[in-house]
């Protein structure tokens, strides 16, 4: 064969559309056409799709299938379809390309690509790898879970292990299965009736075994009377009914709800490492003392909790003495719980103020040690604060020369000195809370008070501090927490006058009254039945001065515990938490006890603290300081409903009508 050098290629082939010849010498103009345009088309969705993918994840190359390059030109004879390419100024141009060349793109490139990713500045001024749009967001912190109460160990019906047994293993399992079978009877009584709401109140086996191992060693804590107290607590039970023994149940399992309630408190304890926080409320002292109203507590609702609302009958207080009378002064000591004889006026053969001999007791409270880190499975050990023995391993760490009680039933205090309610008092300041704490000690009568301070608010002005000599002859003057020490009474100035002596210069200078009933005529020369009286567990104070004041705020109900009552938070640890502060504090290793101006001014401290966060409330509802008080959206105020506010009605800013008057003017 020759070489065509292109002679004929401007000459038409003869055969036309019938050639076959690969290469043909001659010309094919209307094949050599649609090549062309078969291979622009292929070009042109070629960079539309690149250009569709770099505008989303910016640009980037054409990738390469196993190392080569796709072919530019598809198979002739190929149907064709209609892609429209878009742009701005134009109208869309209609381009031909042939289906099976998009059919036969691979899948590879057909997806999206995930881009690389993105490089930001973080706040530092570092660059940061940005997390894609697609990343699967953060998983949430899963919730503290709540505390599960722990199972009851299972323990067999035999007593347990003691150091000291108050009496052989065989009368001890006796005295056991005997008071386990009256448990047993009772709850099962119980169960045969109980609805769904009394369901909670059964106890399991193994609960009913736990219960009387548990009264069964506490009645080992009294070797001496052990014997007694078992067989005691045996005919109780035995003739008990159902329904006493439902509402027992329902008391015990109230106490164990507020138990857990205070263990998962968030109350902190550590000791704060910043300085005391200031008392701010920007506000005068004047406008200050107008908020007072809304932290007044209402006690009518508090007389189970210890507050006295009315002053006991005569027929009360003769009563609560012939019961006095015929118990011969037996008593329950406050601390090692033995009975004992306590001997008003001294016994007459010997002088004894009380019988029993020495107290040996724990002053601190117990608690449960942790479980060790290096042993987690190690039981718990219930310890005392005091001296960190184990529970049952001593009768105390402390000795004390008498046995001690405490009265609480309001007509057994008014047998010894009764209530009075405030009297009217002209000549006291009408404007001015009072603060007031008051320090007890053991006599024969029970706890009676020792130390009456008062102090102003919000400045903590000291404006009666005394000591004071008891009705009854002093058993123990409870000098680790009320401060009172023998010195101090026997070196103390007497004031007899009715006039308020002066602040005392120091500890050694103060003056002591000769009764209870002197001090409280003291305080009640500096209040009215209007003041406020600012303390905290204010029930003691009043019922050791025996006194009933309408006007309180107390700081234990005015920070109430998370169990609620009985339970109560300690006035140390609210002025530790919210101020930052520290009282009742140990000196140099010395123990001095509590002192009662600064227990006072503490509790003043805290209302005034609460007295700042209830003038943020008012002032985000839109009320504004205006002279001396402060004023509502509407013009409202605070009213003093103790001064005789509950007849009147505000109608505007700082004008007043009686109700009559507006029932007339209607």
């Amino acid at each position: 064969m020759f070489t065509a050098k292109g002679l004929f290629a401007q000459i038409p082939c003869p055969n036309r559309e019938k050639c076959l010849i690969p290469r043909c010498m001659f010309s094919h103009d209307d094949r050599s056409k649609q090549l062309i345009a078969d291979a622009t088309a292929t070009s042109n969705v070629s960079r539309m799709i690149d250009t569709d993918d770099g505008e989303q994840n910016g640009q980037r190359k054409r990738q390469k299938i196993g190392g080569q390059e796709e072919s530019p030109l598809p198979k002739t004879g190929a149907p064709s379809t209609s892609i429209q390419k878009p742009t701005t100024t134009q109208k869309p141009e209609v381009v031909k390309v042939p289906s099976a060349s998009i059919a036969k793109r691979p899948s590879a490139l057909q997806r999206d690509i995930s881009p690389p990713p993105l490089r930001r500045k973080s706040q530092n001024g570092t660059s940061a790898v940005a997390k894609p749009s697609g990343a699967a967001p953060a998983t949430p912190q899963a919730k503290k879970p709540a505390p599960v109460k722990t199972p009851l160990k299972s323990e067999p019906l035999n007593p347990r292990a003691r150091r000291t047994a108050p009496a052989v293993h065989n009368v001890r399992l006796k005295l056991l299965q005997a008071l386990y079978d009256q448990y047993k009877r009772l709850n099962t009584e119980l169960a045969k009736d109980a609805n769904d709401a009394e369901e909670e109140l059964v106890l399991s086996e193994q609960g009913v075994i736990t219960r009387a191992l548990n009264a069964e060693e506490s009645a080992c804590e009294q070797a001496s009377i052990y014997s007694n107290v078992i067989k005691n607590k045996i005919m109780t039970y035995k003739r008990m009914t159902v329904a006493q023994w439902k509402e027992e149940r329902a008391k015990e399992v109230a106490k164990e709800k507020a138990v857990e309630a205070a263990a998962i408190s968030d109350t902190p304890t550590a000791k704060p490492t910043e300085p005391p926080k200031p008392i701010e409320t920007g506000l005068s002292t004047e406008q200050e003392i107008s908020i007072l109203p809304r932290l007044y507590t209402p006690i009518d609702d508090l007389a189970k909790h210890g507050y006295v609302t009315t002053i006991p009958t005569p027929q009360e207080i003769e009563t609560a003495k012939n019961g006095i009378e015929a118990s011969k002064g037996w008593e329950v000591c406050d601390r090692c719980k033995s009975r004992f004889q306590v001997f008003p006026g001294r016994r007459e053969e010997d002088g004894a103020l009380a019988s029993g001999g020495q107290c040996t007791y724990h002053f601190g409270k117990p608690y449960w040690k942790d479980r060790s880190t290096l042993d987690p499975k190690a039981k718990r050990e219930k310890k005392w604060r005091c001296c960190e023995q184990n529970l049952g391993d001593s009768p105390g760490c402390t000795t004390a020369e008498h046995h001690v009680f405490k009265v609480t039933e309001v007509k057994r205090l008014a047998a010894v000195l009764n209530f009075e309610k405030t009297p009217e008092n002209n000549d006291a300041s009408l404007d001015r809370p009072v603060c007031i704490d008051g320090e007890m000690g053991y006599t024969v009568h029970g706890l009676e008070l020792i130390r009456l301070t008062a102090t102003t608010w919000p400045r903590g002005e000291e404006l009666l501090d005394v000591l004071v000599r008891p009705v009854g002859e002093i058993l123990d003057l409870n000098s680790r927490y009320s401060g009172i020490w023998p010195k101090d009474i026997t070196s103390a100035t007497p004031h007899l006058s009715t006039t308020v002596p002066p602040p005392p210069t120091s500890p050694q200078n103060i003056y002591i009254v000769p009764s209870p009933t002197h001090a409280r005529a003291l305080l009640f020369s500096l209040i009215t039945p209007r003041t406020p009286i600012i303390g905290h567990g204010l029930e003691n104070d009043l019922n050791a001065t025996r006194f009933i004041h309408p006007t309180i705020i107390d700081t234990a109900l005015l920070f109430p515990h998370k169990a609620g009552l009985p339970y109560r938070n300690g006035l140390k640890m609210l002025v530790h938490t919210h101020l930052g502060r520290h009282i009742q504090v140990v000196k140099e290793g010395t123990v001095t006890g509590h002192d009662s101006r600064e227990d006072a001014n503490a509790a003043g401290w805290l209302v005034r603290w609460e007295v700042g966060r209830v003038w943020e409330r008012l002032r985000r509802e839109g009320w504004v300081v205006r002279g001396g008080g402060v004023v509502g959206p509407r013009g409202e105020m605070i009213v003093d409903k103790m001064a005789g506010g509950e007849k009147e009605v505000v109608v505007g800013v700082g004008s007043k009508r009686g109700r009559e008057e507006m029932e007339e003017g209607s």
